[in-house]
């Protein structure tokens, strides 16, 4: 038994029959009758442009060589020196040490 299931309280019938008699009461979300359902069409199918736009690829376009996220301990003083830079100072700090280890520029 995971920690979440023994955290979870089941409903008594009773409590579930409560909560069934509020959803068939309320008048903004009645059930489907068979004939909408028959109807309902997928949603790509009705909103073809909106599911197609869902669809698309969000971000950055993919680089052919991508940086790979590390964990390195540096000096305060270091850290603050680059930041204070401005933005982008982690691509400096990139360059500064291709430069150090005698690497060509990337790109």
């Amino acid at each position: 038994m995971t920690s979440l299931s023994r955290r979870i309280r089941h409903i008594s019938d009773k409590e579930e029959a409560a909560i069934q008699r509020k959803i068939a009461s309320d008048p903004d979300a009645p059930e489907a009758t068979d004939e909408q359902l028959a109807k309902a069409k997928p949603f790509a199918e009705a909103f073809p442009d909106l599911a197609e736009s869902i669809k698309r690829a969000r971000g950055r376009p993919a680089v052919e060589n991508p940086r790979q996220q590390i964990s390195i301990r540096l000096d305060p003083d270091v850290i603050e020196h680059y930041k204070a830079t401005g933005k982008g100072w982690q691509s400096r700090m990139n360059d500064d040490l291709r430069k150090a280890a005698g690497l060509k520029k990337a790109g």
